[in-house]
This record gives structure tokens, sequence and C-alpha cells, in this order.
């Protein structure tokens, strides 16, 4: 097969994978085989779950498409929601149920905090949460582009940020979990959802004070933690309610 050139242009924030670091959106790629057009898309950095539509000359393809000839390839992002796509879109909009990587500790108590079911083990390795993810059926959170690139992943996301706050915020954009935000639903030790009992079910393992100034309380159905609005409550509520403003409306998106 003679050579020939592809021509990829990025669009959105899909340019934060470039390894040239960003400079730039659009890159040519020379080929001299039959390539599918994810390996062509995952040779420059890319990972496919970031990318929602691909259009190969103009038409909408998938991911098995074969880039066989010169051709030019828009990529875009879930972010660009625009009427004007019409075309099926390659990526699940909602989600709320993920795995996250070691790196993303603080990520996952964000989301628990906020209601959302994140399995999560600081010690597991990559066979260990892609497993997790395919038999759980949950969306993978890391920053690992390569893991994000394995023919199983389905549904991932990749946080721009370091920062655990604006993580959380993307990643509630990207997934539209606004709406299903339910704050002090879930354990932040095991993930389990969280009960509420009475006082008498659970005095035997209160402290002296507690027991005379709170009456609510909820307990883990898993590892049976048990959570009251202590003194740390008025800090996390205000945790919870800087997220959501930083979220922005219902359905806003970066």
């Amino acid at each position: 097969m003679n050579p020939f050139t592809v021509r990829l242009s990025l669009h959105g924030d899909l340019n934060f994978f470039l390894r040239s670091g960003g400079r730039g959106r659009s890159i040519e790629r020379t080929l001299s085989e039959k390539t599918s057009v994810k390996d062509a898309i995952e040779s420059v950095g890319v990972p496919h779950p970031e990318v929602d539509m691909i259009l190969v000359n103009g038409q909408p393809v998938n991911f098995a498409y074969a880039l066989v000839s010169d051709a030019d390839v828009e990529l875009y992002p879930v972010a660009i929601r625009s009427p004007a796509f019409k075309y099926k879109r390659l990526q699940a909009t909602t989600c709320t149920t993920f795995v996250a990587d070691g790196h993303l500790g603080k990520l996952t108590r964000d989301l628990r905090l906020l209601g959302f079911d994140v399995a999560y083990d600081p010690m597991a390795e990559d066979r260990q949460l892609l497993r997790i993810m395919e038999r759980e059926d949950r969306a993978l959170l890391t920053r690992d582009r390569r893991l994000l690139m394995h023919a199983v992943v389905r549904t991932g996301y990749c946080p721009r940020s370091q920062k655990a706050d604006e993580q959380t915020v993307e990643v509630i954009r990207r997934f539209d979990l606004f709406d299903s935000i339910t704050p002090f639903t879930r354990c932040f030790r095991c993930n389990a959802p969280l009960r509420k009992v009475s006082k008498a079910e659970v005095i035997e393992r209160l402290e002296p004070l507690t027991k005379i100034y709170y009456q609510q309380f909820r307990r883990c159905t898993d590892c049976g933690q048990i959570y009251w609005a202590g003194s740390h409550f008025s800090k996390l509520h205000k945790r919870v309610e800087k997220i959501r403003a930083q979220c922005g409306a219902p359905g806003s998106r970066c």
C-alpha cells in the first residue's frame, strides 16, 4: 500500500492530550497500512473514551472505521453538544457509578460525599481496575491516559486538573450529575449506602457527649460506621455548596 496522509483536527479540550503539550489542534500522520481510526487517534495521545464524535471527510464513523487513503478526521469531545450535530454520538452522556485509580483518593471522597458510588482501592493494579470496571459496569476515572486506551474501556474520563475540587466539578459536568447529587448518603470509608437509625440502635457505640447533644444518626449498611451532624458537618456542608456553585446550573458544560 502506498503511504497516505491523515489530518487529525481536535476540537474542544482534546488538545490537552497532545504529546506536544497542546501546541495547536491539528496533526498530520503518514500511514503505510490500513489502520483503524481508533488506533490513529490514540497514536497521538488521545484516549478513545474522550472522543464522542468522529467525522472522516465530513461523514460520521465509529472507532472501527478503517483508514486506507488520505483523509481529514475531525474529533469532538463529549462537552460539545451542539444541536448542529445530528449524528449518533459514541460516548454515554451520563453515568452514576465509577471506579477510580489510586491517585484519585480526594476526588473519590468528594464524589462519595455527594452520594455517588465510587469503587476505590489505593493499592489496586491496572488489571484489577479494569476487571471491576467490566464486572460492575462502571466508568473509569484516571489520569493515566494509557489505562484509558485499553480496548475494554467503554466509558471513562481523565480529569484535566490536578486539584480535587476542580476534578470533582469536571466529573459532575462530564457525566451530567448535578441533579443526581444526594449528599451524606454514602459511606466515606467503604462506599456502601447509609441508613437512618434510631439513637437507641447505636447508643452503646457513642461517646458520652455525643449521646447528650445529638439525636439523628446514620449507619453504613456494610462496615457499620456511624455518622451524625457533629462539629465537622458544617465544614462538609460548605464544601458541598461550594461544589454546587462551581458546577453552575444543571446541564451546564465547560
